[in-house]
């Protein structure tokens, strides 16, 4: 039986207040007042996937940005007897019965029909993965100097994807590759936004000569194919050159095609936005040609722009790994997931060492969680979505 609210009787000559409903004016005022990043924000919020999708991302940075403590050993710890071999066994009930993280001692044995080297578990040593450990010393974020890894083990080595051809680990390399490949995109896709929101904004609300001359220099860059041009110049940067200055000239190369479709968009928004009466306004009250574009054009699509952000990211990431892989991008002894698919190159790792081809599983996941966040900010920025 549902309970009436009482309400108090109306004083003679008073005026009687409006009968409020709990909580429904509450939230009507809440979505009235609300700015319009938390209106993206709720909206985000209820597209479960993108949210999902979110979170690892941003786990996926924190791992590669701290790649020294996650990773049993460094990018170039070598374990002499052991290349290409296969993923170290994780077992997680002890032979007691007991509940422990724990590997099996490994032994290397000559195939004498085919002279390959095939590696077997020794059953009678059961050694304990143990988390906390310490390891081989490393500088976090390359200033802090530590020696604790996340887990690893003592009498032996734990190898979760295997070795490679020099017998290193391939997933203390996987999540060492995973701090350029991510940076990267990252990098590259602020460059290019900052060069196609400027000239695209310039273009849009100048006009004239100007934005002939900056259309000009679109269509005579979008003409020219992107992975030729890409590869010529990273062809032509000097192999003696250090990591980082290698890493920006290629975050440079990726990002001079990539800002073209943005300033295209930029320029189309501006056209139409220039003449509306607030631009009018602000012009007439003496606001700067800089003020105008920043603060009373940019913003009125600053969603479509988070966006396009989001979607270009992966295209960066797909870029440097396919650059780095056929040899034009990062050099080692710099790791990325790119450099580390060049031992998969031929068919005999293809078909008899498939564990070097984890990295590009990194690959394809990053890029899908990427699109699947673009395609929630996407419907969270849409106006028109409910």
């Amino acid at each position: 039986m549902s309970q009436q609210p009482i309400v108090a009787p109306a004083t003679p000559g008073a005026a009687q207040a409006p009968i409020v409903q709990p909580g429904k004016s509450t939230a009507d005022d809440r979505y009235y007042y609300a700015s319009q990043w938390e209106l993206i924000w709720w909206r985000f919020r209820r597209h479960r996937l993108a949210l999902i999708s979110a979170g690892l991302l941003i786990l996926l940075y924190i791992v590669a940005i701290f790649a020294e403590f996650f990773s049993p050993y460094t990018s170039n710890t070598r374990f002499e007897g052991f290349q290409n071999a296969p993923p170290t066994r994780l077992h997680l009930i002890k032979p007691d019965g007991s509940l422990q993280p724990f590997v099996y001692g490994t032994q290397r044995k000559l195939d004498q029909k085919t002279f390959k080297f095939t590696y077997i578990e020794d059953q009678t040593q059961v050694i304990p993965v143990q988390f906390f450990v310490k390891g081989e010393p490393y500088k976090l974020l390359g200033l802090i100097r530590a020696d604790v890894h996340l887990f690893g083990v003592k009498e032996t080595r734990v190898n979760l994807f295997g070795t490679d051809r020099l017998a290193r680990d391939v997933f203390s390399r996987t999540l060492h590759g995973a701090r350029i490949s991510l940076s990267i995109g990252l990098v590259g896709v602020f460059i290019s936004f900052m060069l196609g929101v400027i000239l695209g904004g310039v273009s849009g609300y100048f006009g004239g000569v100007v934005d002939d001359i900056i259309q000009r220099v679109i269509d005579f860059l979008l003409a020219i194919p992107g992975l030729p041009l890409w590869m010529t110049l990273s062809a032509a940067l000097p192999r003696d050159w250090p990591t980082l200055r290698l890493y920006f000239a290629i975050t440079i190369i990726l990002s001079i095609l990539g800002w073209c479709g943005l300033a295209r968009v930029v320029r189309g928004k501006l056209l139409a936005l220039r003449e509306e009466d607030y631009t009018l306004a602000a012009r007439g009250a003496g606001a700067s040609s800089w003020r105008i574009i920043t603060r009373h054009l940019l913003p009125g699509f600053t969603s479509h722009l988070i966006v396009s952000i989001t979607f270009n990211i992966p295209g960066m990431i797909l870029s440097e790994t396919a650059l780095s892989f056929i040899g034009l991008g990062i050099q080692p002894p710099a790791v990325s997931w790119g450099t580390l698919l060049q031992d998969a190159q031929n068919l005999t790792a293809v078909a008899h060492q498939t564990w070097l081809m984890i990295p590009a599983l990194f690959v394809i996941a990053t890029v899908l969680l990427f699109n699947f966040v673009g395609d929630g900010l996407r419907d969270a920025a849409d106006p028109y979505s409910r």
